[in-house]
């Protein structure tokens, strides 16, 4: 199994807040919730002091378990982000040496 990241990006435009726990609760019950959390503003920082600004548009993250990212995309299914419209950004986690 690999560990996938998704991406909340905030562009919903009709998301059912209440429907986050239905959701979670069923990745959990599958076995592949392995954590997440809402995201609020930020700051980013370089060492030669260049501003940069933070993707102000995530708003939330989800980490999961799926054998490939076609079955990680099964996942979307119920997901109030998704299903309100919005935008879900997939990433793989890779395992560093």
């Amino acid at each position: 199994m690999n560990d996938y990241l998704l991406l909340m990006h905030g562009d919903a435009v009709d998301e059912k807040v209440d429907q986050w726990s239905a959701w979670l609760d069923r990745l959990a019950s599958e076995g592949r919730l392995r954590g997440g959390s809402s995201i609020a503003g930020g700051e980013c920082v370089r060492r030669d002091g260049q501003p940069q600004r933070p993707l102000s548009s995530l708003t939330g993250f989800v980490r999961i378990a799926a054998t490939d990212l076609e079955d990680a995309k099964t996942c979307l299914v119920g997901n109030p982000a998704y299903e309100g419209g919005g935008t879900v950004e997939f990433r793989l986690l890779l395992e560093d040496d």
